[in-house]
């Protein structure tokens, strides 16, 4: 054992007259204790929400998708291209494009998505995502079935087997000069994905049904991928656009997503600022804690420098002492975080309205990287709050000490 460790030891064992060193002590480890624990489960119930999210999207939408489809041939080659890919799982043609639906007298803009089913339900969920009616009348012709998402067609007030319109944005030459193209379709079910912008404003229907609709002459506006590892999805992006060239825009998930992701991060990144704040009000505790701890040892640190002590050992000694009562409360603030994070992950202690959140319970995810830097944080704050102490401990003249201590 070291002296400084030693001695710092000495200092916070000592008894001393009255309690208000110790009850200061106690309050520096527990303001850590509580700023650590109330930072890591925050992060790990923000990585939930957002994970939580990204599987939600991630069943809806493929995880990389490529537009810019030109020709029937320009989508086979683009196939070819595709599955020729390492990382390649599934894939899948799609027809997109913006309309209005129409329902009696109720109108709102949607996204219209072509599929083939039975490709398509190989690249995302979809297939287990029906709530009501079934997939297989989508591809009727006389009367094209079309799958809405739940809170779509709550908003329509349309059922299985009513009859909506399609306007599409691109006009048709007629005798009587450039009208909306228009196209009836029958509700063939509902589906949930989990995700309020995708049940509020998107529609499934065959892909031959799309394409026509929708003017795309390509027979697909594009191909959707599914990989075999998520992770790789930045590199297999890259390599496909490498392949496919300027002509061909490939996007991944998360482009698809930016803004939302870029909000999720910013919120974690300003939680993690403020949370911060508390560890930093604890931190000036202990700050405090020492230069009263200095005051009272004055006549040890003079006993000390007489008998040879240089300002280095002193300042050591200030700095260990500091570091225990910090790295105390940042172990005891991981332990509580750990804890709470377990209740709030195996019990419903917070009940979340589905209807709203889609969740009966609040998710959490806690990493191993949150905990690296929620350690880091406490112990770097806490060992800051030292630096002062230390030093104006070391500058002590050992005859005043001794003297007047």
């Amino acid at each position: 054992m070291s002296l400084e460790l030693f001695i710092s030891l000495r200092y916070l064992k000592a008894k001393r007259k009255g309690l208000f060193a110790v009850v200061t002590t106690l309050i520096g480890v527990a303001g850590v204790t509580v700023g650590v624990a109330a930072l890591l489960t925050t992060m790990s119930v923000m990585n939930g929400f957002q994970t939580d999210i990204q599987k939600k999207i991630i069943g809806a939408q493929a995880h990389i998708t490529i537009l810019g489809a030109r020709s029937p041939q320009d989508v086979s080659d683009t196939l070819a291209v595709v599955r020729a890919d390492p990382d390649h799982e599934a894939s899948s043609p799609f027809a997109l494009g913006q309309a209005i639906l129409t329902v009696r007298d109720r109108s709102i803009g949607v996204v219209v998505k072509g599929i083939d089913p039975k490709r398509e339900f190989a690249v995302n969920d979809l297939a287990a995502k029906l709530v009501t009616g079934s997939w297989e009348k989508i591809g009727e012709s006389r009367i094209p079935g079309i799958v809405l998402g739940v809170e779509l067609a709550d908003h329509l007030g349309s059922e299985i087997g009513d009859e909506v319109v399609l306007v599409s944005p691109k006009s048709v030459a007629t005798p009587l000069g450039l009208l909306p193209k228009m196209q009836k379709f029958r509700v063939a079910g509902t589906l949930k994905t989990g995700y309020y912008e995708y049940d509020s404003a998107s529609a499934w229907t065959g892909l031959s049904a799309a394409s026509k609709f929708l003017g795309v002459d390509a027979g697909a506006s594009g191909v959707g991928v599914k990989l075999k590892d998520l992770r790789r999805v930045d590199a297999a992006a890259n390599r496909l656009r490498g392949v496919l060239g300027f002509t061909k825009l490939v996007r991944t998930y998360a482009q698809m997503n930016q803004t939302l992701f870029a909000a999720l991060k910013l919120e974690k990144t300003v939680m993690f600022i403020i949370l911060t704040l508390i560890t930093l009000v604890a931190s000036l505790g202990i700050a405090s804690t020492l230069i009263l701890r200095s005051v009272e040892k004055t006549r040890d640190i003079g006993l000390l420098k007489a008998m040879g002590a240089g300002p280095g050992l002193i300042r050591r000694i200030f700095l260990v002492e500091g570091f225990l009562i910090g790295g105390s409360g940042v172990l005891m603030g991981l332990g509580l975080g750990m804890l709470l994070c377990w209740i709030i992950g195996n019990f419903q202690i917070v009940e979340l309205p589905p209807d709203i959140y889609y969740l009966s319970r609040v998710p959490v995810d806690m990493r191993p990287w949150d905990v690296v830097a929620v350690t880091g944080m406490g112990l770097l704050l806490s060992l800051l709050a030292t630096l002062y102490p230390a030093s104006r401990a070391a500058k002590a003249d050992p005859v005043e000490a001794i003297h007047y201590g």
